[in-house]
C-alpha cells in the first residue's frame, strides 16, 4: 500500500489508528516539537501519554527533533517520568524531514510537524495544510528508515556545518 494523505488524514491514519498499535518500534523525526493531544476513548490526551504507554510495553521509541520544544511541552514531558529514563532522543539542527516509522512495517513520510497544527488535531481553520504519503511496501518503508538511521547513526555529522549548533554531535562521533 502507497497512498497519498492529507491535513486531518495524517492525524487520523497514522497517530489514531497505527501508533496505539506498535508492538516493537516506533521512529519519529521532526523539525518541531509541540504539546500536542490526541483523541483517545473520547477525550484529548497528550501524545507523550501515548508514548509513555508503548515504551511501558517495552516498545522501543526513538526520536530525532531540530530543536528543543517549549516550556508547554516539557513539563508535559515531565508528567511521565519513563519518558527521560526510555525515550532515545537526538537532536539535530539540520533536521526538517517528517516520518514517523512503525515496525519496519509502515511509513509516514511528508510535510507535517508533531504538532497539533502540524497533525491535523486541531479545529478546523486553526490546522495547517499538510500532506504525505504513507506506506506498507517495504521498499518505500525501507527507504523512510535508511534516511532515518542515516541521520540516527551520525552519518553527516563529521562534515557538518552546524556542529556548534549540535548538542548531540560529540556523542554522535563516539
Amino acid at each position: 500500500m502507497l497512498e497519498f494523505i492529507t491535513d486531518q488524514e495524517i492525524y487520523k491514519r497514522v497517530l489514531i489508528e497505527e501508533v496505539p498499535g506498535t508492538e516493537n518500534f516506533i521512529w519519529l523525526a521532526t523539525s518541531d516539537l509541540k504539546d500536542l493531544h490526541i483523541q483517545h476513548n473520547r477525550k484529548f490526551i497528550p501524545f507523550l501519554e501515548v508514548i509513555s504507554d508503548l515504551l511501558s510495553r517495552d516498545v522501543s521509541v526513538r526520536l530525532i527533533h531540530a530543536k528543543e520544544p517549549g516550556q508547554v511541552f516539557r513539563e508535559e514531558f515531565d508528567r511521565y517520568p519513563n519518558l527521560a529514563r526510555s525515550l532515545e532522543r537526538l537532536l539535530c539542527p539540520r533536521v526538517h524531514f517528517k516520518s514517523i516509522i512503525i515496525d519496519g512495517r509502515f511509513a509516514y513520510s511528508g510535510s507535517a510537524n508533531l504538532t497539533g497544527a502540524g497533525m491535523g488535531a486541531r479545529s478546523e481553520g486553526k490546522r495547517n495544510f499538510e500532506a504525505g504519503i504513507i506506506s506498507t511496501e517495504s521498499a518505500i518503508v525501507g527507504q523512510i528508515m535508511q534516511q532515518f538511521d542515516n541521520v540516527w547513526m551520525g552519518k553527516y555529522c563529521s562534515d557538518c556545518r552546524f556542529s556548534g549548533k549540535c548538542p548531540d554531535r560529540d556523542e554522535m562521533l563516539n
